[in-house]
């Protein structure tokens, strides 16, 4: 490889104007430098000076304003989404209703590093559990089950339907262990006195009659 192929690295010394604040080369480094090399570097300089001036002009703080913490559009979309979904549920339309949380997850996974992640987590977990009950009405349960356990790790406590599903779609597949096991964690987690625990404590009922049934 030619050398002029290689991206070197070369420091020029430059010259600051303290009334305009504008950047230059310093005459020294002129004398260095091919008048093609000069050009393009000031060309460059030119482009960074113009950058300066249109800042300074703005109204103080003088700097471009921070991204928002959370774009209310996206946020709008997601929400507008979600009921579209359950709308579609309502009507028993479950294709349609996995279809339209799925667009909402894809949009609250899209959100950029800087907005909250309790936020997604929130968002995620809700509509994970969404999805997961239209899988299950079309007793889609390997579906539902993947993500009634995606909305459980996005929020495990306050999330006992999450749980319930998880454990109801393993249940309905025969995995009566795994589904046990399920059951006995997410009780654990959400706690036997919490909202919803009743209803978990029934289906780990009905888990150990199906384990009994399934070794004899």
């Amino acid at each position: 490889m030619a050398t002029s192929d290689i991206n070197i690295f070369n420091q020029h010394a430059l010259h600051l104007d303290p009334t305009s604040k504008a950047i230059s080369l310093h005459p020294s480094t002129t004398t260095h430098q091919s008048t093609t090399q000069t050009a393009a570097i000031n060309a460059e300089l030119q482009q960074l000076n113009l950058l300066h001036r249109a800042l300074i002009s703005l109204d103080p703080p003088n700097i471009p304003p921070p991204p928002l913490p959370v774009n209310p559009k996206r946020s709008a979309q997601i929400n507008k989404l979600r009921d579209s979904a359950n709308t579609a549920f309502r009507k028993d339309n479950y294709a349609e209703a996995a279809r339209l949380y799925t667009y909402a997850i894809d949009m609250a996974m899209g959100r950029p590093g800087w907005e909250p992640v309790t936020l997604t987590r929130e968002e995620l977990a809700g509509l994970y559990a969404n999805r997961a009950q239209a899988y299950m009405s079309q007793q889609a349960w390997p579906e539902g089950m993947l993500d009634a356990k995606c909305s459980v790790e996005s929020k495990p406590m306050g999330n006992v339907k999450a749980w319930w599903r998880a454990a109801r779609c393993l249940a309905e597949m025969g995995r009566w262990e795994e589904s046990k096991n399920l059951i006995e964690r997410g009780l654990e987690i959400e706690g036997k006195n919490s909202e919803g625990a009743k209803d978990l404590s029934t289906l780990l009922e009905e888990v150990e009659a199906g384990i009994k049934r399934s070794s004899t």
